[in-house]
């Protein structure tokens, strides 16, 4: 029997094939005997199962005599762990509601180490835990690559509201398959089967049984478990965003002991995370996509006790009473000190019709599925910032040709060299200064683009075009809580003037820390901070940092 189930010509057989010894590595003797202490010894009849799909806080199992099978969906089976080999991927830190079954083939003898233990485990053996947390990763890699899982998203690749899925199941890891009611010809027949019509899409099957028609992300993330939050404890920190900052944040502060909890809107990574290549960020010379950062950078947060709750928009911040209460859609949370990575948003042109055609053919990231769409057709980038010359660069690959319009001169001023190099050389990617679109048309799907440059107006038909223009800051929901500088960003430590700070109301004899905002025990990091260098290594220097100044607010 295959060692892996893989159907005929799927493309995740190549990579399974090539990581078979990451995903799936045999531990040593003296592997298994490090984890003994930790568990205990618990024996499977043939059939039996040790837990089901959808289980939360699952046991890590080591096998010592028999099989573990491992199942998706009704019976499709994924992989089956031999003697010396071990279960899990990374639901297991997470605590979320598991994609697969786990069953015993033949009389089975195990290791099982609880969930709380098998945090203890890895942060015990620096050695042992590599190994298990390198195959967490992959094997989540794998399950993503073949469309196995718990989720069912049927969809056109034409509506917006189907894009908007399959990025937040993407970015969060969530495996999934997807059925493009726009390519099968089945399609009919297994909406029938759920009593739903092609009208109802985007459609999730969450679970194998409950259908959403058209279903909000918060609607699909409290489906999977994505989202809960418990109101009645009081945090050590909340730190809101999980972008390089929030996530950098996170890692130190559960590493040394403090009860964290992450909230993010919509993904891990932030505007980082939609980045297919990041070349320029420390230790990673060939570059590393932003969404690949953002997974294992949350694994180690979680490696370390701190929690996320995905798809938890913060509205307010009630600021009147200490504990800090953050509000969130119908609920909210307790915080002794508070960091602010919320980051920043792209600013929507002045382009008439520009909503309508948002999703269907205006987009704000440029990721493979966006790619996907565009595959041999030419596309515009709008925007002279790094993230534009990223999309450009790696779009360049995908669409036939890319056109960046910029406003300004050129791009020298506002990218960096090594990207503005890489445009200069690549063939099928045109710059065009001084350029601006002025109308967007189409029905139902971007048809045509209109520009306006120093040659006069010109009409194209472009069917995809990528907005990287400004940015603003996500810092609504502060209200009066903070000082703001004028463009809307936080103000925080020596940038802070002592009228700001009086007129605050500001109640203590020390001034505010280096990132402590106006609020004592309040701290703003990465770009929606004035005054930042907007640049992932930066974020996550001062995530790290500002966990020193929590400790101290903490202390007092």
């Amino acid at each position: 029997m295959d060692r892996v189930h893989v159907p005929q010509g799927r493309e995740d057989s190549a990579f399974v094939k090539a990581h078979r010894d990451e995903l799936f590595p045999v531990l040593t003797e003296a592997q298994v005997a490090r984890i003994v202490p930790f568990a205990r010894e618990r024996r499977f009849a043939d059939g039996e199962n040790l837990w089901e799909a959808g289980n939360r806080g699952i046991s890590f199992f080591v096998v010592l005599e028999g099989e573990i099978a491992i199942h998706s969906g009704a019976e499709a089976l994924v992989t089956v762990h031999g003697v010396r080999e071990f279960s899990g991927d990374v639901d297991l830190l997470s605590g979320r509601p598991v994609g697969v079954r786990g069953r015993a083939r033949g009389a089975t003898r195990v290791l099982e180490v609880v969930s709380e233990r098998f945090r203890a485990l890895i942060a015990a053996d620096a050695e042992l835990g590599e190994t298990l947390l390198r195959a967490f990763l992959m094997r989540r890699i794998a399950l993503m690559a073949a469309g196995l899982g718990r989720v069912q998203l049927i969809g056109s690749r034409f509506s917006a509201g189907t894009l908007a899925l399959q990025e937040f199941l993407t970015r969060n890891a969530v495996p999934y398959s997807f059925v493009d009611v726009e390519k099968d010809g089945d399609v009919k027949a297994t909406l029938d089967g759920f009593g739903v019509a092609v009208d109802d899409v985007p459609v999730v099957i969450c679970g194998g049984t409950r259908v959403m028609k058209r279903p909000t992300i918060e609607e699909v993330a409290g489906c999977l478990g994505l989202n809960s939050v418990h109101e009645d404890v009081v945090r050590d920190v909340v730190v809101v965003g999980a972008g390089p900052a929030g996530l950098a944040s996170a890692v130190y502060a559960a590493s040394e002991g403090l009860d964290a909890l992450v909230l993010e809107a919509t993904a891990p990574g932030g505007q980082a995370g939609s980045s297919t290549r990041i070349e320029n960020y420390l230790g990673f010379p060939s570059g590393i996509s932003g969404q690949l950062l953002a997974s294992r950078a949350l694994v180690q947060a979680q490696k370390f006790g701190a929690e996320l709750a995905v798809a938890r928009t913060a509205a307010r911040l009630d600021c009147t009473r200490r504990p800090y209460r953050i509000g969130l859609d119908g609920t909210s949370v307790s915080a002794k000190t508070v960091i602010v990575a919320t980051g920043v948003q792209y600013r929507k042109p002045d382009i008439p019709d520009l909503a309508r055609f948002i999703g269907a053919g205006v987009y704000f990231g440029a990721t493979p599925l966006e790619g996907s769409l565009c595959a041999g057709e030419e596309v515009v980038v709008v925007g002279g910032g790094n993230s534009a010359g990223q999309a450009a660069v790696y779009l360049s690959g995908v669409a036939r040709r890319v056109t960046i319009l910029v406003r300004g001169a050129g791009l020298k001023e506002t990218m960096s060299r090594y990207l503005v190099r890489r445009i200069e050389n690549t063939p099928n990617v045109r710059l065009l200064a001084g350029t601006r679109i002025t109308a967007l048309a189409g029905e139902g799907h971007l048809e045509s683009v209109t520009w306006e440059g120093p040659d006069g107006p010109a009409a194209s038909e472009v069917r995809h075009v990528f907005l990287m223009t400004g940015a603003d800051p996500n810092t609504a929901w502060l209200e009066r809580c903070v000082v703001l500088d004028p463009k809307g960003f936080v103000k925080t430590g020596p940038d802070i003037d002592a009228a700001e700070l009086k007129a605050a109301g500001w109640p203590l004899a020390r001034l505010p820390m280096l990132f402590e905002t106006s609020l004592p025990g309040v701290f703003a990091v990465g770009d929606v901070r004035a005054s930042s260098v907007k640049r992932v290594a930066a974020a996550v220097g001062e995530g790290s940092v500002c966990v020193q100044l929590v400790h101290k607010v903490l202390a007092e």
